[in-house]
């Protein structure tokens, strides 16, 4: 449907103050892991029981036998399989592999107590270059069943205590009215701030994302999977134009939090 000249004349007079208000934006950010940053309370749920692993609050959720080997699994775009390998009574250490190149490894350890547990991630599964690695901690917020391995239960992150600079640099520039975001794991979009769908490109999990202006330091972000919303995100920088606030919400699993980026 064709609008009225006078709607595209105001349309088109508009569009360099839309990306004048956007420059607050614009630039390289880096994510800060230590402070201001607030992690989903929703806890992770595990089995891990009788020779078999489950991974009871992933989307889908999958079971596969404790064994070492690789186990096909469905639904998931990052990976294909994965392999369970129990280190010891405390310790396991999950491979996932994409057409059977690995993409990511996480060994957990629960500590002695079995109030905590931490985890070392190599995760290459969306990524371009370098995999990323991340260190942190949980807390075990519900028990396993009697018999279970110790990494059974309900459990919460509540620290990161290192992540690698590729997983927490964004930069963003302007081209008109167009945003547009790269990191150094090749994940990349350019989509006009009037909140259409533009493609995602770089990450197997994520194919398009809309950008809507709020206000000149505001934007909300829709990213979508073939079609179907998969998060969102709340976006403010700063007066000062030094920090940026980012509050998502992850619709596939339920959860939510917030982080800040630093302008670098």
């Amino acid at each position: 449907m064709k609008k009225p000249t006078l709607l595209l004349l105001q349309a088109s007079l508009l569009l360099p103050a839309l990306a004048l208000a956007q420059s607050a934006f614009v630039g390289t950010w880096k994510a800060d892991v230590n402070n201001n940053i607030q992690l989903p309370k929703k806890p992770n749920e595990y089995l891990l029981t009788g020779g078999v692993y489950t991974c009871k609050t992933c989307v889908p959720s999958y079971s596969v036998p404790a064994d070492g080997q690789d186990h096909k699994v469905t639904g998931h775009p990052y990976f294909d399989t994965a392999a369970i390998k129990v280190v010891d009574d405390k310790t396991i250490q999950e491979t996932d592999k994409k057409a059977g190149k690995t993409v990511t490894t996480v060994v957990t350890k629960v500590s002695a107590d079995g109030t905590t547990a931490t985890f070392d991630v190599i995760d290459s599964s969306a990524s371009s270059g370098d995999p990323v690695k991340v260190k942190g901690e949980s807390m075990h917020v519900a028990k396993g069943p009697a018999g279970s391995h110790a990494i059974s239960g309900s459990w919460r992150a509540t620290k990161f205590e290192s992540v690698s600079d590729n997983g927490l640099l964004t930069t963003w520039a302007l081209s008109g009215s167009t945003l547009k975001m790269t990191t150094p794991t090749g994940q990349s979009y350019s989509a006009p701030v009037d909140g259409s769908d533009s493609p995602y490109m770089g990450d197997p999990g994520q194919t398009s994302v809309s950008i809507k202006k709020v206000d000149d330091h505001t934007i909300d972000e829709v990213d979508k999977r073939d079609g179907k919303m998969i998060g969102s995100a709340h976006i403010t920088v700063s007066a000062d134009g030094k920090t940026m606030t980012v509050a998502w919400k992850d619709a596939l699993h339920g959860t939510d939090g917030s982080y800040t980026n630093i302008k670098q």
